[in-house]
């Protein structure tokens, strides 16, 4: 059931922030659009209640429970950030508006573009953990909660290897492609009559 309720969400997600967007921009009707995309944090309610009937119920906790509380850790660190991004897209296309700027490829602007990312990721950890150990204390000590911690673990490890990969970005600045300034040589090589004699003025004529 859990599985199936995590699916259902996802679904949910994208169909009100579909929704929302079309509402928005095409039909005209911002307030509706907002009223949509405003109804996604319900989905994750949801899903975290259906999430702790499950375990009053006796059932065992499983990895269905933590895969329950990453989606939700990931929702609230990068939702935010997916529907922004998106919302600039439909702006753009639907609604006349500018294109959305594009983030940084170079340099320490893009070190700072990964930092802000692992940022989510790391609120969606705490979030995610968070959870995980209410559900620990929840079950209490009757049941088995070592696949609830072992997801805690699991979680903390994909913090911490985004956050060295964001980290190599200033360490190791992708640096921008230099300009070729060899080309304008490269076609006087190729074709001498583009290559003019100091002599001639600017028609090419003797002065």
């Amino acid at each position: 059931m859990i599985v199936t309720m995590i699916v259902v969400c996802e679904v949910g997600f994208w169909v009100l922030l579909a929704a929302g967007l079309t509402a928005r921009y095409l039909l005209r009707m911002p307030r509706l659009g907002m009223g949509l995309l405003l109804c996604e944090p319900l989905l994750e309610v949801l899903l975290l209640v259906v999430t702790a009937i499950d375990l009053k119920s006796g059932a065992e906790p499983a990895w269905r429970h933590g895969l329950a509380a990453i989606y939700i850790g990931y929702t609230v660190g990068h939702g935010h950030r997916t529907v922004k991004w998106l919302d600039g897209h439909a702006a753009h296309r639907l609604g006349g508006g500018p294109p959305p700027p594009k983030p940084p490829r170079y340099g320490m602007a893009r070190a700072r573009h990964e930092g802000r990312i692992w940022l989510g990721t790391l609120v969606a950890g705490s979030v995610a953990s968070a959870l995980l150990l209410a559900a620990v204390w929840y079950v209490g000590g009757d049941g088995d909660t070592s696949k609830l911690e072992a997801s805690i673990a699991g979680v903390w490890r994909a913090v911490g290897i985004h956050g060295l990969i964001a980290l190599s970005y200033s360490v190791w600045p992708k640096k921008a492609p230099k300009p070729d300034h060899e080309a304008p040589t490269a076609l006087s090589a190729q074709h001498p009559e583009h290559t003019r004699d100091p002599r001639q003025g600017s028609a090419g004529r003797p002065s």
